[in-house]
């Protein structure tokens, strides 16, 4: 099947495909600062080997289930060997769109909120959501915002957060099963030609902060326990 290169990311390339889907070519970059991993940077920190492939296999792992539970994503299929994924063409809300859930206060949040709460304290499976914007750091948007500038309908909103809080628990349940504590973890949601929304983008270990006896794990070690 003939696939034509339509953008380079961060950390995976989009080809078209001839039958009208999207390859992603999984890449071994991650996101962070000085050589350090951090899913909430805006730039490539680092090259990791092998990552590619460990994020592709905890994507497919987490797709197959979300459908499974009858929660509508764009995976079709994936190819392991050429670390690459299927995927059915979906639009992006406004430029592109960051969907966080939080079940603890860390990161970002607690930088912003620190006044507030302590470091670690349980959120009630929070949902924020941030524009992709490098240059402006990302910058948070209430649903008021996201409806105003027309970037989606409060009808999508809503939907987003409800299918963002159950596929969050899906992904936590799994890690505690491993012993494992999910601790906030990024999607990016898409909306398909009829307008009906779906989870798009991955489901991987550097999209998390997963804690193990109250410490963090990277996410090379995190998908190495995962599917230990």
């Amino acid at each position: 099947m003939e696939q034509k290169l339509v953008y380079t990311g961060k950390t995976k390339n989009v080809y078209a495909l001839d039958n009208g889907n999207y390859l992603l070519k999984f890449k071994d970059d991650c996101t962070g600062k000085d050589g350090v991993f951090d899913p909430g940077e805006n730039s490539v920190g680092l090259t990791i080997d092998g990552v590619g492939d460990v994020n592709l296999r905890m994507s497919i792992y987490f797709f197959e289930k979300v459908n499974a539970a009858g929660i509508k994503t764009h995976y079709v299929g994936a190819d392991l060997k050429n670390t690459t994924m299927e995927v059915l063409p979906a639009k992006v809300f406004g430029h592109g769109l960051e969907v966080i859930c939080r079940r603890k206060a860390v990161g970002s949040f607690i930088r912003r909120y620190g006044d507030y709460i302590e470091n670690g304290a349980d959120l009630p499976s929070y949902v924020e959501m941030t524009f992709k914007d490098d240059a402006k750091g990302d910058p948070l948007v209430t649903k008021d915002g996201l409806i105003v500038l027309g970037v989606m309908t409060a009808g999508q909103y809503d939907e987003i957060k409800e299918m963002t809080r159950k596929i969050t628990q899906i992904v936590a349940d799994d890690m505690k099963e491993k012993g494992l504590e999910l601790y906030d973890i990024k999607f990016e949601f898409g909306y398909a030609p009829d307008g009906s929304v779906m989870l798009i983008d991955e489901i991987a270990s550097g999209n998390m902060r997963v804690y193990k006896d109250g410490e963090y794990i990277d996410p090379m070690t995190l998908s190495k326990l995962f599917f230990a």
